[in-house]
């Protein structure tokens, strides 16, 4: 990953390491579970998380004061912190789990209050649970975070981009550690109410990424966290690697507030600078995660992209929306951790719903089984509302 690029050159910075990861999901609590279920070439029948134990993240008290989202995300940073075997307090280690929305479910809860019982029966605990940064917060607060603790709100891209500013805090020596993902918990009737209405969801209830007959997305939730970490920090300590992000990038349509460009323009650019970051060619990368959300228009922009940026030689692509649905800023986190997945296991995930590839989509889509492959490098897509785009690239583990 580069942290500058001078009139003599690009500046490469220090490499940064994948050393944990966790994720709660449709499929369950924990990476095991999400692993399993992308797996499989059908979907999870419901995309609401199902009641966990998560007494170990706090006492009854204390998980009350806890929008969903925020929960989410500890349960998820607990996993990968105990999987990286850190500890802290760690005074420069970085935070950087984000939301698209925030805790909605607080703000309608405490509408209801205001409104059958009267503005002093509010919660106090009302601002610290809706605001956006409460999970990343909430993170930092629980393992001694003491580094930059923020959070990026950029739509269905929030989640990559938290992962691509988070390793170059890393990459720049800012932080040696650094926490990043993102959670979404905004499966309620007017959020659902909101995307129906403007025709982004599917009317079959439905998710079939790049499919023919595909009409929209399926709303999910849930949180994606990974742990980063300085390569040589990772290693003095005897951890485990899993990957490397080797690079990240961001970029706008400047098109349409809802819209992609189809064209692709803002897609293709993202990508192509990612690449560059990461320093390695369309030609050396084995997979792409797709952000492929099962619309219309969003799944034949990214394939416009696609094609645009690796020609006819394409590598396999698959989204997981198909098994997971749409979790918003989760989702990018959530296929940062299949990303990393993927590199470990050697085994792509099929695209869950999905059973006849849109031919103008022109691209090789991983459906019905997993497929055994040679994966070295993967890059992961994440494109937002507001024409917000981001991408990250993720290598096998090399010492």
């Amino acid at each position: 990953m580069r942290v500058a690029v001078t009139s003599t050159g690009p500046v490469p910075g220090y490499r940064v390491a994948v050393t944990g990861f966790g994720a709660i999901s449709c499929a369950g609590v924990g990476v095991e579970a999400l692993w399993s279920a992308l797996l499989k070439d059908t979907a999870p029948a419901s995309k609401r998380i199902a009641p966990f134990d998560a007494t170990h993240i706090g006492g009854p008290k204390e998980l009350r004061r806890f929008d969903p989202f925020t929960l989410y995300a500890l349960m998820a940073a607990d996993e990968a912190w105990i999987q990286s075997g850190l500890s802290g307090p760690l005074v420069d280690a970085g935070s950087i789990v984000t939301t698209g929305i925030g805790g909605l479910q607080t703000v309608l809860e405490q509408f209801r209050i205001l409104t059958q019982k009267g503005p002093d029966r509010v919660s106090p605990f009302m601002v610290p649970m809706m605001m956006p940064n409460a999970a990343t917060a909430a993170v930092s607060m629980r393992f001694g975070l003491g580094g930059p603790c923020e959070t990026v709100t950029t739509a269905c891209a929030a989640g990559t981009h938290a992962i691509g500013n988070a390793a170059r805090l890393v990459a720049t020596g800012r932080s040696t550690v650094a926490v990043a993902g993102g959670a979404e918990a905004v499966m309620v009737e007017i959020a659902e109410a909101g995307f129906r209405n403007m025709t982004a969801l599917s009317n079959t209830e439905f998710s079939r990424p790049f499919d023919v007959g595909r009409d929209g997305f399926v709303m999910g939730e849930g949180a994606g966290i990974l742990i980063l970490e300085e390569w040589e920090h990772a290693k003095a300590r005897g951890a485990t690697i899993y990957a490397e992000v080797l690079g990240a990038a961001s970029t706008a349509d400047a098109h349409h507030i809802t819209a992609p460009d189809p064209s692709g323009h803002g897609a293709i650019r993202c990508m192509e600078l990612a690449l560059d970051d990461a320093g390695v060619t369309p030609s050396e990368v084995s997979h792409i995660n797709a952000h492929g959300t099962s619309t219309p228009l969003n799944d034949l922009a990214e394939s416009v992209a696609v094609r645009k940026v690796f020609g006819d030689n394409a590598p396999p692509v698959t989204s997981i929306k198909g098994h997971l649905g749409h979790s918003l800023a989760a989702a990018g986190a959530l296929e940062g951790v299949a990303s990393v997945l993927t590199l470990v296991n050697q085994l792509i995930p099929p695209t869950a719903g999905t059973t006849k590839v849109d031919p103008d989509v022109g691209l090789d889509v991983v459906i019905g089984e997993p497929r055994r492959a040679d994966v070295e490098v993967v890059l992961s897509n994440s494109f937002g509302f507001g024409g917000h785009n981001g991408s990250v690239v993720f290598r096998r583990f090399h010492d």
